[in-house]
């Protein structure tokens, strides 16, 4: 589904992510990457070793259908 987010322009919040996805190998020992959402300023972050540089920084947008499913289930799943 995040693969599946389309691109946006970059807006400006001071990126204040809510949400995020953290994704292990098959231990669980070492975190693969950590995806960071902010659903105000269309932004992702994402880090750890298996993220290059160049995805490290993306935009997407909050209104597409896989967006709002992803907030949908983050909000589903918290407290």
């Amino acid at each position: 589904m995040i693969e599946s987010l389309p691109g946006s322009e970059q807006h400006r919040c001071g990126f204040s992510p809510g949400r995020s996805v953290r994704v292990y190998e098959d231990s669980l020992d070492l975190a693969l990457f950590e995806a960071a959402f902010c659903f105000t300023c269309h932004e992702v972050r994402m880090q750890g070793p298996a993220v290059p540089p160049a995805l490290a920084t993306q935009f997407f947008d909050p209104g597409a259908l896989p967006a709002r499913t992803l907030l949908s289930r983050f909000r589903k799943a918290a407290p």
